[in-house]
């Protein structure tokens, strides 16, 4: 029998997973897996037992939030293994899996990991850790996160908008040396987005337009800091409308980025803690991650949704 290491986080999702874990297990049996089961107690432990054991396994799966995958996927980097990853979201957001079509409903998640074909994707290396689909700094990190998500299903953009105007006056502002071989500037910012997902924060289409999953590029969003209310307005409407004419929200893709500053600057890395930095070096590691997914769309182009 081929063998499968399935890592879960019992808390995710208000421990939506412990109501379908028996059928989750008889949908692997039933493929032909002899799965050891290993529930997450602390952070840190996927990535651990995925490091420690990737070699044992033919396939790694999780089940969690965004987070949980991140480590996961930490993990089998830094094991110098390459194997299938098989996801089955159990987080309130939940952006990469929703990026690849990925079943909302668990036992159909279960059943994609069996019946389904492994997409390369990319994801990103972060000094000498990883991530999987964002690293953000700034003030509309926390935007994204804690915007209701019931008020974003509801309202979409619109909801960015309404919580962003709540926290106007309140922002942080990061002096930064930016460096790619697309654009070089330096400068006052107040909010940094570097991805490889349709959406962020449960907010569909955010990143931009066009986006490829494999192309071996991030996407990239940086916010000036606004002299006045004015220019407050206008990047709130650019970073909704995806507006790439605003002279306070530049956009670009690339395969490399570095971001200096005097000080040290909060990131968050897959919508988890990624420490402070005053140097972060980004690498896209080009189709590295090979996770399991139904048919890849045509061109394995995704386009965000307007």
């Amino acid at each position: 029998m081929k063998k499968m290491l399935f890592v879960y986080n019992p808390r995710s999702g208000k421990g939506l997973i412990r109501s379908h874990i028996s059928a989750i297990l008889e949908t692997f049996s039933a493929g032909g897996y002899e799965v050891t089961v290993y529930p997450t107690r602390k952070g840190k432990d996927a990535s651990n037992i995925v490091e420690e054991r990737a070699a044992e396994f033919e396939v790694i799966v999780c089940s969690g939030g965004d987070g949980t995958l991140d480590e996961v996927v930490t993990g089998l980097m830094h094991s110098g293994e390459r194997r299938r990853i098989g996801y089955i979201p159990a987080g309130s957001t939940n952006d990469f899996g929703n990026s690849l079509g990925i079943p909302k409903q668990m036992e159909q998640a279960a059943e994609l990991i069996v019946q389904g074909e492994p997409f390369s994707c990319d994801i990103g290396k972060f000094n000498e850790d990883y991530f999987v689909y964002v690293a953000a700094f700034g003030f509309l990190t926390d935007v994204s996160y804690q915007t209701n998500q019931e008020l974003k299903n509801v309202l979409g953009h619109t909801a960015y908008l309404i919580e962003g105007m709540k926290r106007v006056g309140s922002w942080k502002s990061y002096s930064l040396r930016i460096e790619s071989d697309e654009f070089q500037d330096e400068g006052e910012f107040m909010y940094g987005m570097i991805t490889n997902s349709t959406s962020v924060g449960g907010f569909k289409g955010l990143p931009g337009k066009n986006i490829e999953l494999n192309d071996g590029l991030f996407e990239v969003m940086l916010v000036r800091t606004p002299q006045n209310l004015v220019d407050w307005q206008e990047v709130l409407t650019a970073v909704v409308m995806k507006d790439e004419s605003s002279k306070n929200v530049v956009r670009f893709k690339t395969r490399r980025l570095v971001i200096t500053s005097d000080e040290p600057v909060a990131w968050t890395r897959d919508g988890e803690n990624g420490g402070e930095h005053t140097l972060v070096e980004m690498t896209n590691l080009h189709q590295m991650l090979d996770i399991m997914t139904g048919p890849v769309p045509e061109g394995t182009a995704q386009e965000a949704a307007v």
